[in-house]
């Protein structure tokens, strides 16, 4: 894929703020989403529900500067957005109404150390991934989130008369719409912005229909910031458990992420890169805790942001991250973000949840076309889907068995990867003939699309003779 600026290259300044302005809006309903469910849901009031939301951004904005730039060896060095993560919703609610917010958070810094721990094995992990088993993780990423955009544009319980409705369907449109002409018709610094200039032009809608509710911003204080341990710390036995299986799930999909990043911005991880990637993940969760802020992961809808603009330079979402401080710091600025109409976001997610999964797609065409190989991709894919359509298929498993499993990533991660183990290997000769066939259909199509431009050509050139 050709990149309008490479992982290192630093666009403009006014290019690079546009840039990571768009990585803001697409996250920021994700950050401010999990403290505000998880506040409501155990009873904090409102000033409170603020705090959290507050030290999210802040702590984003932070991780995610480290992880793009790097601090010794902490942090990937790829165009990564971290963010309070869904993951982590149902276990902190359930933590929260028996222990409270320092349960929540005692818990999630030990299970911090989950992540920090396995950090140190990814030399060994990377290996369980060659790009047979990192195409379907990536694929299923991108497959298996497309709910969140669905939800996004029904914006209202999926039993309600007021999910999806016509209006609401036709702002998620006209979002979609802008982001694909924008994508299509316009170049350079223009069509890289084409994620925010949806969101932009989906807001103005909104704003005519009378859809969009300012009284966030009006509401906002001017200038705030976290209180770290406010609510100090406890550490149940029962609580850690149950956030550090989370903890598992996440290592599972920041693999995942960041080898789909990789793929994006045309380089390739080494398991020395998963490590510093991994450690600034972990790390990243415990200064959360520490500023009473939820759990951070990887957030997946960025990498497809990536994909469809094709600006990799880690310099932008570094920026990001400096607009996510300000967030925090200033909740006038944050609140704005907020204001953005969830079937905004809906339209907009559905190119960036599919560019995810294209680039897993991407992947697996690489791999050999051999009937084992096939086997895994089938099987693996099956298997993630399944517990992401129809999650009862757990429901008679041990409840903590079942609430690791309930992610499809996860779910098609452990399958695959324990069939690439286990399954006889192809041989050598077989593979390399299935990759020369492959190699051989790659050239042909290639020689059929050469052959059709020159046509093409040719036939310009004598429709052009003949009105002359």
């Amino acid at each position: 894929m050709k990149l309008l600026y490479s992982l290192n290259q630093k666009p403009p300044h006014g290019i690079t703020f546009l840039l990571a302005l768009q990585h803001m809006l697409a996250s920021i309903g994700g950050i401010v989403a999990v403290p505000l469910i998880v506040g409501s849901s155990i009873g904090l009031p409102n000033e409170e529900i603020v705090s959290l939301i507050n030290a999210a951004l802040l702590a984003s904005g932070i991780v995610t500067m480290a992880q793009c730039i790097g601090l010794g060896p902490i942090g990937i060095r790829l165009p990564v957005v971290m963010g309070s993560s869904f993951a982590f919703l149902g276990v902190a609610i359930a933590i929260g109404r028996e222990g409270g917010v320092a349960s929540i958070m005692g818990s999630a810094l030990v299970g911090s150390l989950v992540v920090i721990l396995a950090s140190f094995y990814m030399d060994k992990v990377r290996k369980l991934f060659p790009t047979v088993v990192s195409g379907v993780v990536v694929t299923l990423i991108g497959l298996t989130i497309l709910p969140v955009a669905m939800n996004w544009v029904g914006d209202a319980p999926a039993s309600s008369e007021n999910f999806a409705t016509l209006p609401k369907l036709f702002l998620a449109i006209i979002s979609l719409g802008i982001v694909v002409a924008v994508s299509v018709y316009c170049k350079g610094a223009v069509a890289a912005s084409a994620i925010v200039i949806g969101l932009a032009g989906g807001y103005i809608v909104a704003l005519s229909l009378g859809m969009v509710n300012l009284n966030d911003i009006s509401s906002a204080a001017w200038v705030g910031g976290p209180e770290p341990l406010k609510y100090g710390l406890s550490f149940e036995a029962s609580a850690i458990v149950s956030m550090s299986l989370v903890y598992i799930v996440v290592i599972a999909e920041a693999t995942g992420d960041f080898m789909a990043l990789a793929n994006n911005c045309n380089t390739k991880v080494s398991g020395k890169d998963l490590q510093r990637g991994l450690l600034g993940d972990g790390l990243g969760s415990t200064l959360s805790s520490l500023l009473t802020a939820m759990p951070l992961a990887s957030f997946s809808q960025n990498v497809g942001i990536v994909g469809i603009t094709g600006v990799a330079s880690r310099f932008v979402v570094a920026t990001t991250g400096a607009l996510l401080i300000l967030g925090g710091l200033f909740p006038k600025l944050a609140a704005v973000a907020v204001t953005i109409p969830k079937p905004v976001l809906g339209g907009v997610g559905f190119v960036m949840f599919g560019m995810i999964a294209y680039a897993g797609i991407r992947m697996l065409i690489t791999a050999a076309d051999t009937k084992r190989n096939a086997l895994v991709i089938c099987v693996g894919l099956a298997s993630g889907l399944a517990v992401t359509f129809e999650p009862r298929l757990l429901q008679h498993l041990p409840h903590d068995i079942a609430n690791f499993l309930h992610s499809g990533i996860t779910t098609g991660t452990i399958v695959t990867v324990l069939l690439h183990q286990l399954l006889p290997k192809s041989s050598r000769k077989e593979e390399r003939e299935a990759l020369k066939e492959s190699r051989n259909q790659v050239q042909e199509k290639i020689a059929k699309r050469a052959q059709a431009e020159e046509e093409s050509r040719e036939a310009q050139v004598e429709l052009k003779t003949q009105q002359d």
